[in-house]
């Protein structure tokens, strides 16, 4: 993916999100909608997912910053410390847990704090793009499941990964789109 193809896509992403969760009522924003992966107990509302894309945005950052340190294991769960590769379910296990901490913690942001989170993770990620020359962007990063397996795949990512969640938001039925 090239340069400026990675960076429309990431403003034009962001630039919908923002119009459609600005165009929710408190209660849409607030409304339990899916049930957490790591604990039945606990649900998701829309702000959450919102909130959410900041964690993994600034996750994608960190794995490419230790690919470019030449870290061995820059995608980071994937092998244990002991160095034994954990299986698609461990991994699981490891990232729900880790986003239902995150969730936990911004669960009564407001939307205002979430653009905030997020537009602070959009712009890291922005300003990583403007560090990597051509040749690191089509580097594949190691373990990376993602797009094509390149940084520069892994960084498009971001775009398509409000989307899904935009998508698992409708899908729960629960959401009435305000026209």
């Amino acid at each position: 993916m090239r340069r400026v193809e990675i960076e429309t896509t990431l403003n034009e992403s962001r630039s919908e999100l923002l119009a459609t969760f600005d165009g929710l009522s408190e209660d849409q924003l607030r409304r339990p909608l899916t049930t957490s992966e790591h604990d039945p107990s606990n649900s998701w509302c829309a702000l959450d997912h919102f909130a959410h894309l900041a964690l993994i945005e600034r996750d994608f950052e960190k794995m490419i910053r230790r690919q470019l340190a030449g870290h061995q294991n820059p995608v980071g769960p994937l092998v244990s410390d002991q160095g034994e590769v954990r299986s698609r379910g461990e991994i699981m296990a490891l990232v729900n847990a880790r986003t239902d901490a995150f969730q936990r913690v911004h669960h009564l942001d407001s939307l205002s704090q979430a653009v905030a989170l997020t537009g602070d993770a959009r712009g890291a990620t922005l300003r990583l793009l403007a560090e990597l020359s051509d040749a690191q962007l089509e580097e594949h990063l190691e373990g990376a499941p993602w797009a094509d397996g390149t940084v520069g795949g892994v960084l498009g990512t971001n775009a398509q990964h409000g989307t899904m969640h935009w998508n698992w938001i409708t899908e729960a039925g629960l959401l009435e789109i305000a026209t």
